[in-house]
């Protein structure tokens, strides 16, 4: 039985006001990496109440799972979460703006076309948000479509060109370097997945004299995914941002 399982399988074994002790004693911290195994089984089980009322804990755990929760009662029709999961996404706590990518990356695994009305709403919001949208997109098994990764793409390239449009002092902004950092793997995820279009976005891009689209182009053309999708592209691009 692997771990997802013993974790199901406890948590059914319990009283509902007996998780929270459950969820502290595997959450994984303090440490490098949370439960991740655990959130996701919440996730599924976890009664709606519960979700909101971890959603909002002062915990870090606690509330990453709340959040990550939020995913599922958005597909279970309670649209008005899903402004719970922008504030959440502007959260000061790391793990809980983890917990929104989660969220997201769950919508999208039942419901693309909800995921993609969502991003589409928010890639124009404050730089944590946009985060978000980069980190809720850019995960492998969403980008099994045509129609996926072509609003990857363009939601990509919306996000990079408000980036290049700030002034330069709020480009030092804590929120914004969070937001470049995403950047800086994200586009490597979606031009693996969409190689043709993805490169030559990239190259696009490349022709931008910008420090900190350059910074994003090289972070991203330094993953292996994308030398695995097109070598000689990769090496070429990554030698005109240098």
């Amino acid at each position: 039985m692997g771990a997802r399982q013993d974790h199901e399988e406890a948590l059914r074994g319990l009283p509902v006001d007996r998780w929270e002790g459950y969820l502290t004693e595997h959450s994984g911290l303090p440490g490098p990496r949370g439960n991740l195994e655990l959130l996701a089984v919440v996730g599924d089980l976890a009664p709606a109440a519960q979700v909101l009322a971890w959603a909002g804990s002062s915990d870090e755990y606690l509330a990453c799972v709340g959040t990550a929760g939020l995913g599922r009662l958005v597909l279970e029709g309670d649209r008005g979460r899903v402004a719970a999961l922008a504030r959440a996404a502007r959260d000061e706590r790391w793990r809980v703006r983890e917990g929104v990518a989660m969220a997201l990356q769950r919508i999208g695994d039942h419901d693309p076309p909800l995921l993609r009305s969502v991003t589409s709403a928010w890639a124009d919001g404050p730089a944590l948000v946009q985060r978000a949208v980069v980190a809720g997109l850019c995960e492998p098994r969403l980008l099994r479509t045509s129609e996926a990764t072509t609003h990857a793409l363009t939601t990509l390239d919306a996000i990079t060109a408000g980036l290049a449009a700030l002034a330069p002092e709020r480009r030092r902004d804590p929120d914004v370097r969070v937001l470049r950092q995403g950047l800086g793997y994200g586009w490597s995820v979606v031009v693996a997945a969409a190689p043709r279009t993805g490169f030559a976005a990239l190259e696009r891009w490349a022709l931008v004299d910008d420090p900190d689209v350059r910074w994003v182009l090289r972070e991203n053309l330094r993953k292996a995914r994308l030398g695995r999708a097109d070598p000689a592209r990769t090496a070429a691009l990554a030698e005109s941002v240098s």
